[in-house]
């Protein structure tokens, strides 16, 4: 029986890169012909503009591969949408990338051919072109999150990557509302596995949908999604903080009683009363985080909200 590939697009606001990466995807894949099967899945995430459109017109114009348009009816994030196209996902492998031709279709064929030799898992490994500042950021970030969470993650492994049908199905138990989908997927475990290198590509059009401010937000969630540590982390805070103040409890009753020390000590009290302050509202903000999420946890609500386009002749009849 032959063997089915799916590749899934997470798709938000890109309908002017659609086409294109589509025709670069059958290019890639074109050595395949006759020796396997291809699903391409397009995952609209709620965008704003065409890009509904574009692939359901996508989905009634490919024949090299069978088409799959789920729309969400709402945008529900990066993460979300690439969890809906898993969960879709009918391949023997299923392979991950952004629809902003950043993650290049020519290396399809090496991901493939990796897995036929009997990788279960194939990663990519961005060579960066980042500004200076977002990669010190990153640097940080990921030196922060793997000092604080038992689940290794390194840093330039994007979601551009292969998973054998074995691991799908491993991922898929894991039903967290807030997902970091390379966050789980080191959690599962990560062995018999392949990394392929690339650089990254131009944008083909359209502008990125991540700002620095979200990048941020999604930095804590990663770190509060897969480490209790901060928690400690405040106890320790705060124990500091109390020996501290008892050290300048030390100091100024030995002045006051043995070096007649008569200043009014304004400045010490104010400067006190603000480093308790914001000791506390850091300590409150980390355990507001934790609550918050164990109340979205404990909803149960659905991951998202979405359906399969069916086809324009399906639709008529």
């Amino acid at each position: 029986m032959m063997k089915k590939v799916s590749i899934v697009v997470s798709l938000y606001n890109e309908q002017d890169n659609i086409i294109k990466l589509v025709e670069e995807i059958e290019s890639a894949l074109s050595c395949y012909a006759g020796e396997l099967s291809f699903e391409l899945i397009l995952v609209n995430d709620g965008s704003t503009d065409n890009t509904l459109i574009v692939s359901k017109d996508v989905k009634e114009r490919v024949s090299w591969a069978t088409v799959v348009v789920f729309n969400l009816f709402r945008n529900f994030g990066h993460e979300v949408a690439m969890t809906a196209g898993m969960d879709v996902a009918t391949g023997d492998a299923v392979i991950f990338m952004d629809g902003d031709l950043q993650h290049p279709p020519a290396l399809l064929p090496k991901f493939i051919n990796h897995w036929l030799d009997g990788s279960e898992l194939v990663l990519s490994r961005k060579n960066s072109e980042d500004t200076w500042l977002y990669r010190t950021l990153k640097s940080a970030y990921f030196w922060l999150l793997n000092k604080l969470s038992a689940t290794g993650i390194p840093k330039n492994y994007p979601d551009f990557k292969l998973l054998d049908r074995k691991f799908v199905e491993l991922v898929k138990q894991l039903d967290e509302r807030e997902r970091i989908f390379r966050g789980l997927l080191h959690y599962v475990g990560i062995n018999n596995y392949k990394i392929i290198d690339f650089e990254v590509a131009e944008r083909y059009a359209g502008n990125s949908k991540y700002s620095y401010k979200s990048s941020f937000g999604l930095a804590i969630s990663s770190i509060l999604q897969f480490s209790t540590k901060p928690l400690r982390l405040a106890i320790y805070t705060g124990l500091a903080s109390a020996f501290l103040s008892l050290i300048l409890a030390v100091v100024t009753l030995v002045q006051y009683l043995f070096y007649d020390y008569s200043r009014t000590g304004y400045a010490t009290t104010i400067l006190t009363i603000v480093f308790m302050g914001s000791v506390q509202l850091v300590v409150l903000g980390i355990l507001g985080e934790y609550v918050g999420k164990i109340h979205i946890e404990t909803k149960k609500r659905p991951l998202y909200f979405g359906a399969v386009v069916e086809s324009e002749q399906n639709s008529d009849d």
